[in-house]
């Protein structure tokens, strides 16, 4: 049988383990709707598009936060500190450039996973996913660019 930590999961044609995280958090978003612009549903020109600005006006009900208006971003809606800059898949991303800088997820493999970088290309991504294949880091892009090696 497979451990618990570890999934199956098939790259380049190949079967290999897969890092299960350390600790998988349940991702609890305290607003998951956007806060709209006041005023953004009246004019064309502030449609959905525009972010968020906060209402300035002396009279303003948003400002003022009167009952059923809009609601106003404040810190009170951010993201836990345990599973902030988290992945879905329970990781922190590691942005890497070259094989060498897997050395670094060693002792981290478990709490951090791999990115490559889009500036690299096919022949050493293929090298970054070997090495981290053998040092059991997970490649959160391992699938980039593969379309390219369906010819060889």
């Amino acid at each position: 049988g497979i451990n618990a930590e570890y999934m199956g999961s098939s790259i380049f044609g190949r079967e290999f383990k897969m890092v299960s995280p350390l600790v998988k958090h349940k991702i609890a978003k305290k607003r998951t709707k956007k806060f709209v612009r006041h005023y953004a549903d009246r004019l064309v020109r502030l449609s959905q598009r525009v972010t968020w600005r906060k209402p300035k006006g002396i009279d303003s009900r948003v400002r003022r936060r009167y009952k059923g208006n809009l609601l106003m971003p404040r810190v009170g809606y951010g993201t836990d500190n345990k599973i902030k800059h988290k992945l879905p898949s329970g990781f922190h991303k590691f942005r890497v450039n070259n094989v060498q800088d897997l050395e670094m997820l060693l002792m981290h493999n478990r709490t951090h996973a791999a990115e490559i970088v889009h500036s690299v290309s096919v022949q050493k991504r293929k090298a970054i996913v070997e090495r981290a294949q053998q040092l059991n880091i997970k490649v959160v892009n391992a699938n980039a660019r593969l379309r390219t090696e369906d010819s060889e």
